[in-house]
């Protein structure tokens, strides 16, 4: 990859979570893109089982096998869905050489019976598999076969007990292989190559859970990364007009004689019709505009991603992933 400065250059696991609605996926998939762009191999992971991934990019659903879902310049992304009783099977090979004796365990449920008994385990089979994927080197000493993994991780509500690997095992080992594996995947966790990126809407709630996010993180030790805000659409009126419209003050003669030049019917009735969406437009620049600078207060870089309007696709993902190069998020 180019050694350009970035504002997460050094940034190898970037964690991506924000409120449930936020679209979270879609901003994590054009990071990884965007990760991509001048010649990365980049691994996009999900961890929730909801196949959201897989349509964006246009491909069939996604399994524990990895496997190249789009092109980035010259680069490429991969990715995979990690799923809890595919990492403990891998776990138990990789540590114990039970592969066999894991595949009889998991036909015997034995995935719900561990977490059942240690809520946290499933938290730590998921973050376990995505750490050795940020460590995985083509052989010993020599390059990570990744330069970057994206993770779309759970929503911030549960984003510091999904991360906070030591609580997670606190009650399940003190010694052993299991602990070993989770002060692993701890060291990745919290070491400088992972931060934490949330996506937000401008509106009140994500905005408030975003903050709360953030501050939790920063008190479990956790690198904040950015935050990015999501579905953004320009102010289509000059700020002078739109603080005397938000006051509900709309000149709807100018607004008619507008109309009326651009060759539209009935201009005065539509002028007066319009002059209240003007208002409502203003009001809901002047919320975001508020709720911009209540994000301020975390002192986080900021970067724009657009409202894909005709919806989302694989064009519309690398003009988003286009758009956080310039902004400098990668």
């Amino acid at each position: 990859m180019s050694s350009r400065d970035r504002d997460w250059d050094g940034a190898r696991l970037h964690v991506v979570t924000g409120k449930g609605g936020t679209g979270k996926t879609t901003v994590a998939a054009a990071l990884a893109l965007a990760l991509a762009a001048e010649g990365g191999r980049v691994l996009l992971v999900e961890v929730e089982g909801r196949q959201g991934i897989a349509p964006l990019f246009g491909v069939p659903p996604l399994s524990y096998e990895e496997r190249r879902v789009a092109a980035a310049g010259r680069g490429e992304v991969r990715a995979l869905s990690v799923d809890a009783e595919e990492a403990l099977v891998e776990y138990l090979d990789l540590f114990h050489g039970l592969r066999r004796a894991a595949g009889a365990l998991r036909r015997f449920g034995a995935v719900d019976f561990v977490t059942a008994i240690a809520p946290g385990a499933r938290d730590v089979l998921l973050t376990g598999k995505v750490s050795e994927a940020v460590r995985r080197r083509s052989r010993p000493g020599g390059p990570h076969v990744y330069d970057a993994v994206v993770l779309d991780a759970p929503p911030t509500g549960r984003i510091a007990r999904f991360l906070d690997v030591t609580a997670a095992v606190s009650g399940l080992a003190r010694v052993g292989t299991v602990r070993d594996h989770a002060d692993q995947v701890r060291e990745v966790v919290h070491s400088a190559e992972t931060v934490v990126h949330f996506v937000t809407l401008l509106e009140e709630m994500p905005v408030q859970e975003c903050l709360d996010g953030i501050a939790e993180l920063r008190a479990l030790g956790l690198n904040v990364g950015g935050v990015l805000v999501n579905k953004v659409r320009p102010a289509l009126l000059e700020d002078s007009v739109l603080t005397a419209a938000a006051g509900g003050v709309v000149d709807v003669d100018a607004l008619a004689r507008g109309l009326q030049a651009a060759g539209l019917p009935e201009p005065d009735g539509l002028a007066r019709r319009l002059s209240g969406e003007v208002v409502e437009h203003a009001r809901h620049v002047r919320m975001e505009r508020e709720a911009r600078e209540r994000l301020a207060a975390a002192a986080r870089p900021c970067y724009d991603v657009a409202l894909l309007e005709e919806g989302v696709d694989l064009a519309g993902l690398h003009r988003l992933a286009e758009s956080l190069r310039a902004q400098g998020a990668v």
